[in-house]
């Protein structure tokens, strides 16, 4: 009887262990799978907000600070992109290209904040976080640069090389209007590229058609980027309707006339 019921309870016994193994089987990739979907639903988490190092200053560099993170992956990808703002900190736009962890301020963020967002990506996903704005961005400017009461920066001249240029950005004539062959008081103002306000520049003003008017020499922009001359029209010029056009030229004292920084404006005078 032994013999008959031994090999039946062995033969049981197979088949529940059997059944264990193939429950345990069933249960363990159930229970992966769920921790692997589970894993994959948890994106980064900041922990500590980036922040940036360095000086607010144009042509100064900026560094992003990743901040503090928390994620299921111990390999993380960051990014980065930089934002201006206004002086307040508030209606801020990415800066165009500026996505290095690193950024040289550029004259146009002159007198705004600047802030940077990091996103950090890894297997579970990515989440971005934004640091706080920086001191509003300044412009000490190259050598020889005074601050004028007005605010502005005044720098000589020969501070002006290439690739910046000096511009004539304001020209003022009194009378406005000819009717009469008396002397035209002239008022011009020199500026740069960068926005600077340029001192010592050369200024010459040769009026058209010739013969017209005499312009004098070349006078010097005074420290405010003004300079102040007098045009005295000749028999030659008609009083009747029309116009005195003026050919100014501001240049950097030592550059060839024609080429350096200098630079070129045509305006007139009407007649009538």
């Amino acid at each position: 009887m032994t013999r008959r019921i031994l090999p039946k309870l062995l033969g049981g016994a197979a088949s529940i262990a059997a059944l264990v193994a193939l429950l345990a089987v069933f249960t363990g990739s159930g229970v992966a799978a769920q921790g692997s979907a589970a894993q994959a639903n948890y994106a980064p988490t900041n922990t500590a907000k980036p922040s940036i190092s360095g000086t607010a200053q144009v042509d100064q560099t900026l560094t992003a600070n990743n901040g503090a993170w928390v994620g299921q992956s111990t390999t993380n990808a960051f990014t980065y992109q930089w934002q201006d703002c206004d002086s307040a900190g508030n209606n801020c736009a990415a800066i165009a290209g500026a996505t290095s962890q690193t950024y040289k301020v550029q004259s146009g963020d002159a007198g705004k904040t600047i802030r940077v967002v990091v996103t950090d990506t890894d297997s579970g996903g990515s989440t971005s976080a934004t640091s706080n704005q920086t001191a509003v961005v300044t412009n000490p400017g190259p050598a020889g640069a005074i601050k004028l009461p007005s605010g502005q920066t005044s720098i000589p001249a020969s501070s002006v090389t290439l690739p910046e240029r000096l511009v004539i950005d304001n020209v003022k004539f009194q009378p406005q209007t000819l009717t009469n062959r008396g002397s035209i008081l002239a008022r011009i103002h020199v500026s740069d590229t960068r926005g600077f306000v340029v001192r010592d520049a050369l200024l010459l003003v040769t009026p058209l058609p010739y013969g017209w008017a005499r312009g004098g020499g070349e006078v010097t922009t005074a420290q405010d980027g003004w300079a102040t001359l007098t045009i005295r029209p000749t028999i030659n010029m008609p009083l009747r309707r029309g116009a005195l056009v003026m050919f100014l030229r501001a240049r950097v004292q030592g550059q060839p006339v024609l080429s350096g920084s200098s630079s070129r404006r045509l305006v007139q005078v009407g007649i009538r």
